[in-house]
């Protein structure tokens, strides 16, 4: 079958699920040629576009601290900065540019300026994946070319458009919100988050409606902070994607 072109959405710590996604598309034999991300997506769409296997993400993120990826900063614009995240990325691939991925790779950021839609196609992989992640009101935006940048999910949670836009003939992508259940949050930033991303939900639906395969992970029972539940995320998302991708394999030959 074609390759396909692989759209990640964003979901905080409910990005884990998207490995499981890399290990059944493996696993089916399905090649991925072009991915884009969104948020945490971009995190893990950049990591395979760099040529890292589902098994090297899967110990990435096990080792990840997901509540060390952040440090202080005076600022009127948030809480936290998110460098230190830019700085595990350039550790992890190096100092890359987008353009040079194996996969053809994009991430969405929003302009909090102007409220558009910025796609990176080229440039600083970890300045992108900063921008694309950087939830407002926690984090202090990225400054870029003059523009200040926060998480792309405020403009689209699962990136289709970019494909869509490169030409891709095949997208399945990833909706991680999708099947979640918002749970009671226990502190402030959970309190964020449950706003940012219950603000989002509703419009994903339409943006996703021309995808040839939109896999919704079954993600009810963890929140979006579930930083202890990694490892079932994780196999959630194998679970979740093998379901839909077998049968959409077999009618695709």
């Amino acid at each position: 079958m074609k390759n396909i072109a692989l759209g990640l959405g964003g979901g905080a710590v409910l990005g884990a699920a998207h490995v499981g996604v890399l290990r059944a598309l493996d696993e089916l034999s399905i090649r991925v040629g072009m991915v884009s991300g969104t948020s945490i997506g971009s995190f893990i769409a950049a990591l395979h576009a760099f040529g890292k296997s589902w098994q090297e993400i899967r110990d990435i993120t096990f080792a990840l601290d997901w509540f060390d990826l952040s440090g202080p900063v005076l600022s009127q614009y948030g809480l936290l900065s998110n460098r230190k995240f830019g700085g595990i990325v350039t550790g992890l691939l190096g100092e890359k540019k987008i353009e040079d991925a194996p996969v053809p790779l994009s991430m969405i950021a929003t302009d909090i300026g102007t409220g558009r839609k910025v796609v990176f196609r080229k440039g600083d992989v970890a300045n992108a994946v900063m921008a694309s992640s950087c939830i407002p009101g926690i984090f202090k935006p990225v400054e870029d070319s003059g523009s200040l940048l926060v998480d792309g999910v405020l403009v689209e949670n699962v990136p289709v458009s970019p494909l869509e836009d490169d030409g891709a003939e095949t997208i399945v992508c990833v909706d991680l919100l999708a099947c979640h259940r918002f749970h009671a949050p226990e502190n402030i930033i959970g309190i964020l988050l449950n706003a940012f991303y219950s603000a989002v939900t509703n419009t994903t639906a339409m943006q996703v409606e021309g995808v040839d395969l939109c896999i919704c992970p079954e993600l009810s029972g963890f929140s979006l902070v579930d930083t202890h539940r990694v490892p079932e995320i994780m196999e959630a998302g194998y679970r979740s994607a093998l379901a839909a991708l077998q049968p959409w394999k077999e009618r695709e030959r």
